[in-house]
């Protein structure tokens, strides 16, 4: 399971790329963004909410970080 907001938003340009569309949901418990995060500015998409290629390696390595803070 992706413990983060996933992205539904299929007319993504970058959804292929994006950590948030791709990652396996979890079929009894995810979250979801309520409106589409990105958006067209100037001819151009935009989104803050986007997690490249490399975000789940990211991921798992902040968690790491933390949970060896907490022990």
């Amino acid at each position: 399971m992706a413990d983060i907001t996933k992205c539904t938003y299929e007319d993504c340009p970058v959804k292929t790329k994006c950590y948030r569309y791709t990652a396996d949901a979890n079929e009894l418990w995810q979250s979801y963004f309520m409106d589409t995060p990105g958006e067209i500015v100037d001819g151009k998409f935009t989104c803050d909410m986007y997690w490249g290629d490399n975000a789940e390696a990211v991921w798992n390595q902040l968690k790491n970080i933390t949970d060896e803070d907490n022990n």
